[in-house]
């Protein structure tokens, strides 16, 4: 099976992180240091240059204060071959380039790196928009189509709710066809790649000792046969609100635990376990696409007390050829360690073909 390897991520400008270029070997790399020191920050830069995704809520908030632009570069062996991928985001824009090529996102190496973080419990917890983030997001790094087909749909999905709101009725066949050709066909890829999800968040959820059966299902507001008629039966719901009510963009992925809502039934730690199996489930999925692991980012490591999710996290991070894992202790068998302060990194033990230390860390 083939690997992907970063083997070194440069930062400038990016939240508290210092201006310093980290080199990475193959196998696992321990970051640990205090809270606030800016190990999450480190993952959140490696995942942004790796995926170019980012959770942030405005590009902005990633720009360390007083500064106008960040930049990210991670340098990604690959099948042998070295490929350079830089990103840069200021306020309101973000510039990609692989090896020094502009491209869009969406044309980055979209099955390269997984993310588990302590947040993920918001997966259970939280609202329909945080599962349908994390479905499509999936989705669209497993489907270049799917990652295409979303993005007209949400646009037109924009446009017509302006026109309802404008009272624009005139137009609504034109935008209803638009919703029902794009709409369908995500509902139909939804279908195919949950069904899937299920099984592997299923047996992850087993293997992380739940005696529980975890479910996931689709939680459809119209289906692929009914949208066109669904769409036309509520229109004067849709004019009263000015939004359109039915479709995919309203959806829910729905979490059971035994025979119960997941959001309602499951404890705090009954919810990390799902959070992970479903985590693991995205690597799964990605390895079976792309044919070879992602790297794996792991935020907080020493945060998980319950012992049987500490080992499957152990692990999960020696079963990959790349793992960068932070806490505020050192992780078993790292290969390498850095310890984290005010957003620097020093390195504490060397690779097993150890380098100077200025090679380690620019």
């Amino acid at each position: 099976m083939r690997s992907v390897l970063l083997t070194a991520l440069s930062t400038l400008n990016y939240r508290n992180l210092e201006a310093a270029t980290l080199r990475f070997p193959a196998g696992v790399t321990g970051v640990w240091g205090a809270n606030g020191a800016g190990k999450t920050n480190l993952l959140e830069a490696a995942y942004l240059a790796l995926t170019g995704l980012t959770d942030a809520p405005r590009l902005e908030v990633l720009v360390r204060a007083g500064e106008r632009e960040a930049y990210v570069r991670a340098d990604l062996l690959q099948g042998g071959s070295l490929s350079v991928m830089e990103t840069g985001v200021g306020k309101g824009r973000r510039t990609t380039r692989v090896d020094g090529v502009r491209v869009r996102g969406q044309e980055l190496p979209r099955g390269s790196a997984v993310w588990i973080r302590p947040e993920d419990s918001e997966l259970v917890y939280g609202g329909p928009t945080l599962r349908r983030s994390f479905l499509d997001a999936l989705l669209s790094r497993l489907s270049p189509r799917h990652s295409q087909m979303l993005t007209r749909y949400e646009r037109s999905v924009a446009q017509r709710n302006a026109a309802l709101k404008s009272g624009e009725q005139w137009a609504m066949g034109v935008w209803d066809e638009n919703l029902v050709t794009l709409g369908s066909e995500i509902m139909l890829l939804r279908r195919r790649a949950v069904a899937r999800m299920s099984e592997l968040a299923a047996e992850n959820n087993a293997a992380l000792g739940s005696q529980k059966f975890l479910g996931l299902e689709l939680q459809e507001t119209t289906t692929p046969e009914r949208f066109r008629a669904d769409l036309s039966r509520r229109r004067g719901e849709e004019i009263s609100r000015g939004a359109t009510v039915v479709g995919p963009h309203r959806d829910d992925l729905k979490l059971t635990l035994g025979a119960f809502p997941a959001a309602d039934y499951a404890s705090r730690g009954e919810a990390r376990t799902i959070a992970l199996a479903l985590r693991k489930a995205e690597l799964d999925l990605l390895q079976e696409r792309y044919a070879e692991p992602p790297i794996l980012l792991i935020d907080d490591f020493s945060a998980e007390l319950d012992p049987q999710r500490r080992q499957f996290l152990l692990g999960l991070a020696a079963s990959v050829p790349q793992a960068i894992v932070t806490g505020t202790e050192g992780f078993p068998g790292a290969v390498l360690e850095l310890r984290a302060n005010a957003g620097g990194f020093v390195p504490e033990t060397l690779p097993p073909d150890p380098t100077s230390l200025e090679a380690l860390r620019v």
